[in-house]
Parts: structure tokens; sequence; C-alpha cells
């Protein structure tokens, strides 16, 4: 495949209709895009207006440039949590410092992903077991879960601590009784917009209806009780356009981000090469693993000059995407021109969006994370697959990432010697 790939693909422009299904495509995805976006740069400790930007540059980077032809690139649940959990330990969350050392973990994420698919070694990072990724993946939920405790009781709970020290500040926060109900009425309610909305998401996103309605509940609750302490909301969207921005790579921030670069790398690059391989089987498609990984390397090289924290590909929004029909990667760039032309209009009313809201929306991602049939499948499989499925879940919950994939892949590695050494016997 070229380094051009986008070459192949623009021929097909001259099939009727193809042109119209992407861009109807693009423009549900930039819809679909615009209560995720927030959500998530609030799950990686960043000011909400940078995760739309992350859906911009590099979703268009990666459809340019990538070989998968329906994968969505931009802000995704798995990568942001890691974001926050690697970086808050380094600068407090949201503040200029914090910032500045994400956008430059960006641009180094991409060095690294160039490097693996000029050096024709990207496709072994493919090659990461599949239990590992599941493990992580129930783990990554667990944790979700856990950053939003405080978001969606009303209880003052610090952001980036443990599940146990979670555990231990809601108790103390119940001991003194300070319930704060129409918080959990707010969430309760999203929740049950989202769930009933389902059957009707092919026509307009159910995070979009909840994020509209839930605004207005928060809005007549205010009104209907005016003693009651008013919602925390999110603070305006800047600007549609996104802000250029430099990295810092200076000695002490490269020291600082050297381990939180290796393992976002590889976090960032398993789940992109794991949508993409997903989605060119089922369009029944090619699909280049180091031709991927240049993409993807460009996509947040290019985002770290343009405020976009990591990126990666997106399980929701590369589904959405298939599903509305996209034909080619111009669904994914007009998907990111799109967002510019909404974010002018409804940018401003970012201000009435209620906190509980955009935790409550990341409560029904996390749990929508966990999928019974994939772990039931690795039990099936024997201890040989289970048993890195799980260490890599505990460690995830209780320890630091890195070392919990890292003592995943380990596992399945002495797993699977020792299982060929039996069976040899």
């Amino acid at each position: 495949m070229p380094r051009l790939p986008f070459s192949h693909w623009l021929p097909e422009y001259k099939t009727p209709g193809t042109i119209r299904a992407d861009l109807l495509a693009g423009l549900t995805g930039a819809v679909v895009v615009l209560p995720q976006g927030i959500a998530f740069a609030m799950l990686a400790g960043m000011p909400p207006q940078y995760g739309l930007y992350a859906a911009m540059v590099p979703c268009l980077i990666a459809a340019l440039f990538g070989s998968s032809r329906l994968m969505v690139t931009g802000p995704a649940n798995a990568i942001s949590l890691t974001t926050m959990a690697l970086i808050a330990p380094l600068a407090t969350p949201e503040s200029a410092e914090y910032v500045g050392l994400v956008l430059t973990l960006s641009f180094l994420i991409g060095l690294i992903q160039i490097t693996l698919g000029f050096s024709g070694v990207g496709k072994w990072v493919q090659k990461v077991p599949h239990s590992v990724i599941v493990g992580f993946t129930v783990g990554a939920a667990i944790l979700i879960m856990n950053s939003q405790i405080g978001t969606v009781t009303g209880f003052a709970i610090p952001r980036g601590i443990s599940p146990h020290e979670t555990v231990y500040e809601l108790y103390m926060a119940l001991r003194q009784n300070s319930w704060h109900p129409e918080v959990m009425g707010l969430v309760i309610a999203t929740i049950l917009i989202i769930v009933i909305w389902r059957p009707l998401n092919r026509w307009f996103p159910g995070m979009l209806v909840a994020v509209i309605i839930g605004s207005l509940i928060a809005l007549y609750i205010e009104s209907l009780y005016p003693e009651l302490t008013p919602f925390k909301r999110v603070s305006s969207i800047p600007g549609p356009i996104p802000a250029f921005s430099l990295p810092h790579l200076d000695m002490n921030t490269l020291n600082q981000l050297f381990g939180a670069t290796l393992i976002m790398a590889l976090l960032a690059s398993t789940e992109a090469m794991a949508i993409a391989r997903a989605m060119a089987i089922k369009t029944k498609d090619t699909f280049n693993a180091n031709q991927e990984f240049i993409g993807q390397g460009l996509a947040n090289i290019a985002g770290s000059f343009f405020s976009a924290y990591p990126s990666s590909g997106s399980f929701n929004r590369s589904g959405v995407n298939l599903s509305a029909g996209a034909k080619t990667p111009l669904s994914a760039i007009s998907a990111a021109l799109f967002l510019v032309i909404i974010l002018t209009f409804v940018g401003p009313l970012a201000k009435y969006l209620p906190y509980p809201v955009i935790g409550a929306l990341l409560l029904v991602v996390a749990w929508n994370l966990i999928d019974p049939k994939e772990i039931r499948n690795e039990f099936h499989h024997g201890i040989k697959e289970w048993l890195p499925m799980v260490i890599t879940f505990i460690g995830t919950v209780t320890i630091s990432l890195e070392w919990a994939i890292l003592a995943g892949i380990f596992a399945s590695i002495l797993c699977h010697h020792l299982y060929k050494a039996k069976k040899s016997h």
C-alpha cells in the first residue's frame, strides 16, 4: 500500500451515491461526538473543549493517511481514562501545566507510532493477547465508574484516587448525611432517557437527546427549588476552531512523560488496530497494520499542534459510521468539518450542560464496555486465557495501568509456554 492511501479511494466517487452516503454518515458522526467529546475530555482531566478538538484534526489526518476506510479516530474512553491516570500525579487536572503535559504526550505518542509504522514492526502490537485487552477493558470500565462517583452523587470526592480510596471517601460522606438527592435524581433521569431512547438511536443519538433533556430537567429543578445549590456546569466552549499549541520538548518534560508515553502508545495503537481490523473484516476490506500506525502517528502529532489530547480509534463512532452507510474515509473527514460548523452555533450553549448529566453519560459508556460474552469466552478457553485476563483486570484497578498490562502480557506468555510444554510431554 502506498504512503498516500487515499489515492485508492478517490476513484470511487464516480459511483453514484457514494459522496452523499459519506456526507450523511459524517453529519451523524459529528452529532454523536458532541456529548461524547465533552464527556471524554472530563474523563481525561481536560477542559471540555479539548475533547471536541480531539475529534477534529486527528480525525481528518487519520482518515487521509491510515489504512482503515471506516474507522473514526478521535477521543476514546480507555485512552481518556489512561491519560487522567498517568498525568494526574504530575499536575492538577484542567490546569495549564496539565494541559501542556497532555498535548506533549500526544506528540510523543505520534512519534512512536510513526516509528513503528515505518520500521515495519507495527504489526507486532496487534499480537497483544486478546485476554489482556478484555481484562484491561473491564478494569477501565470500573475505573471510569470510579472517576464519576463524586460527580453523580454530589459528594466532594477527589478525582484521580483509587477505587478503594473512593469507597472510603464515599463512606465518610454518607456518615455525614450530606445527601444530594437532586444530583442523583438528575443522573438517574439521564440514564433512563438513554435506555428508553435506545431503539431510536438509528435516527438520532440517544446520548444527545439525554444531554438536551437532562439540561432542561436541571433548569426545572433549579427553578422549582431555588434554595438548592445550582448544579455545577461545563464552562463555555471558547470557539469552534482549535487553538494552535506547541508541545514542550525540554528534558524535564520528556523525563516526566517517558513511562506514560510508552504505555499510551501501546494502548492507543492496540485499540486502533483492533477496531481497524474489525472494520476490515465486516466490510471484507484489506488492512495494512504499518500504514495504520503511520496514520495514527500523524494524527497524534498533528493533533498536538491543534489542542488535541491523545486520540485513537473510537469503538462508538466507528460503529455509528458503519451503520450510517459510510463508504470511504470521506465520512470521517466530513465529520470533522461538520463538527466545526455545528460548534459555531451550539458552542455557546455548553454553559447550560450540568456535570451530573455528563457523569451519567460516562456511567453508560463504562457499562457498555463490559462484554459478558467476551469474558465467558476467555474462561471457556482455559487457564491460559482467563488467568492473564484476571491478572490484567486486578492490576488495572489496583496498580498503575502500565504495570497491569505488562503483568497481563507476561502472564499470557508464561501460560502459553507452560501449556505448550505440557502438551509436548
